[in-house]
């Protein structure tokens, strides 16, 4: 499994798991080959990367933070150059294997991909690149003189675009993740059935 995927993404760079290995059964099929193969791996300098199975509770909770509604239905695997969150969903299926979600916290939205844990890599990825990952705008970035972002940073937006933020590089700056989507998921929740234009306080959450 993944053949398609290693021939089109190289690993650029790997962080190692911490200690002892702390992988699991993620009853999802493929899910454990993909973190044992992969796990803490960057491609394409930093244009998607894949979590480590001792970072996966921390990544379902940091996404559940904003979308509390995917809390006990998902497992995360993976994220792109702006913090964009992939998971499993095991309430949906694509072809008889839970299905994959995008989660963005810079729109605040949660997205479908037609797709499972195999095709997503095997096809979405090679294929829908700019769909999937933002390949086009990262590449951009980087020509602009964006840095590359490690493992635990992204490249967030300075104001989010659900709070009419524009989608523009002059609107993107380098960010940790873990901060960017603790705040990300907070505003997420906060502005969430508001009707547009309504205004937010974010003090309380700086």
């Amino acid at each position: 499994m993944f053949e398609i995927f290693r021939q089109n993404f190289a690993v650029d760079a790997r962080l190692p798991s911490d200690g002892d290995d702390v992988s699991q059964d993620t009853r999802v099929a493929g899910l454990n080959e993909l973190f044992a193969s992969f796990g803490g791996a960057s491609f394409k300098q930093g244009l998607y990367r894949i979590i480590r199975a001792q970072d996966m509770a921390a990544w379902n909770a940091r996404v559940s933070l904003g979308f509390p509604e995917f809390s006990e239905r998902i497992t995360c695997f993976g994220y792109d150059w702006q913090g964009s969150a992939f998971a499993v969903d095991k309430q949906r299926l694509e072809q008889g294997e839970p299905g994959v979600l995008m989660f963005e916290p810079g729109t605040g939205k949660a997205l479908k991909i037609p797709a499972n844990i195999q095709t997503f890599h095997e096809v979405q990825v090679i294929q829908n690149a700019d769909a999937a990952l933002a390949a086009n705008i990262y590449a951009d970035w980087r020509e602009a003189g964006g840095a590359e972002p490690a493992y635990a940073q992204c490249i967030g937006y300075k104001r989010p675009l659900f709070l009419s933020g524009e989608d523009a590089i002059e609107n993107m700056e380098l960010s940790d993740l873990e901060v960017y989507w603790h705040l990300m998921g907070q505003l997420i929740a906060k502005v969430k059935g508001l009707p547009p234009g309504t205004p937010v306080n974010i003090r309380n959450l700086i």
